[in-house]
């Protein structure tokens, strides 16, 4: 006789769960868990035959000092409201796609764009239409806090109205649009560079900040917003920016030194020269066949065969502004990413690059 199988149906899903990984979701500003959580094959749904006690569902779940954060409880709160239960209950129950509770959609996006996630707040804000009015808000916010010389908050709300920005080209759908800088400091360096003030770090001030605020604010157009103020104002704008772009920018610059360093080799011999000086001669008779010594001080490691255009990208990735400071330099038959800036550029100082460190130029 054959066996019967065990036909009976799994226990229904704790509602108490439940609420806690939609509260934790919303806490930590995670629209792909929070969509998850409402998807045909949720946990939370009694339908789909999974279950939060697996451990693959284990990080959707907080943990208990997530659950003694104050801001946790307050999202838990807003979840276990009695009419918000009501309509998670009939979206889980129902057999189609859900229509997320908006409260908790914009909560969720309020709290990501508070943590940087700006990729999941731009898709959240997008889920209620009102992305475009966030991120105008968020730059009058900023413009606002510039006003009052508040430069930290005036940054912070720039890199949030540039961080909701959508790409709608993108395949095959819309997407949230990401910063390149990759792509873009490439772009910069595209023309190799005749004349050594053809370089961008050789640039006048006012044009250099201007390059330099169109560059990590993703385009002109936001650029453009603070082309008003005083020269002082959007150096201070673009410092802040930079070390909020970039938390290990004082590493750069310790390396931005070293290959300087390396470019200058004789100390002196700028003031010494009795003709304009050049770079490419000078390395080629100080460092001889090693030219490479001075884009892997820049990065900090050597690429093996590296070529300048790989040695940008990884910079540019790990410091978006290092493509403000450097230039393409022919050496014999080798072509090299090296320091080229003017130490005495107001840009330069304050980026703390200029003070007392002599470039290649």
């Amino acid at each position: 006789m054959l066996g019967r199988r065990d036909t009976a149906a799994p226990p229904p899903v704790d509602s108490e769960v439940t609420a806690q990984a939609l509260a934790k979701a919303v806490c930590e500003g995670d629209i792909v868990n929070f969509r998850l959580l409402f998807s045909p094959f949720s946990p939370a749904r009694d339908s789909s035959g999974e279950q939060f006690e697996m451990p693959k569902y284990a990080y959707l779940l907080p943990d208990e000092k997530q659950q003694n954060d104050q801001r946790f409880k307050e999202c838990l709160a807003q979840v276990k409201d009695v009419l918000t239960v009501g309509h998670i209950r009939k979206e889980l129950e129902a057999n189609r796609p859900a229509q997320l509770p908006s409260h908790l959609v914009l909560a969720l996006a309020d709290n990501a764009a508070r943590a940087g996630k700006f990729t999941s707040a731009a898709q959240a804000y997008e889920l209620l239409r009102i992305r475009e009015r966030m991120q105008q808000a968020f730059f009058e916010q900023a413009d606002a806090a510039l006003d009052h010389n508040d430069v930290p908050r005036a940054v912070q709300g720039y890199l949030i109205a540039t961080g909701l920005e959508y790409d709608y080209a993108a395949f095959p759908e819309p997407l949230p649009a990401t910063p390149d800088f990759q792509t873009h400091a490439l772009v910069m360096h595209a023309d190799y560079p005749e004349r050594p003030e053809d370089c961008i770090g050789m640039w006048d001030a006012e044009a250099l900040v201007r390059a330099s605020l169109a560059y990590l604010l993703l385009g002109t157009e936001t650029a453009a917003r603070l082309e008003g103020r005083p020269l002082e104002v959007r150096l201070a704008f673009l410092g802040e920016l930079v070390r909020r772009r970039d938390a290990a920018w004082d590493v750069f610059v310790e390396r931005l030194q070293t290959a300087s360093a390396l470019a200058e080799s004789l100390g002196d011999r700028v003031k010494q020269a009795p003709r304009e000086f050049d770079l490419a001669e000078e390395i080629a008779a100080q460092q001889g066949d090693d030219p490479l010594r001075i884009p892997s001080a820049l990065l900090g490691r050597e690429i093996e065969r590296g070529e300048w255009w790989q040695y940008l990208k990884e910079l540019a990735s790990e410091h978006p502004a290092a493509a403000l400071f450097v230039a393409r330099q022919a050496v014999g038959d080798t072509e090299i990413l090296a320091p080229r800036y003017r130490p005495d550029s107001p840009v330069a100082r304050a980026l703390g690059v200029g003070a007392d460190c002599v470039a290649g130029c």
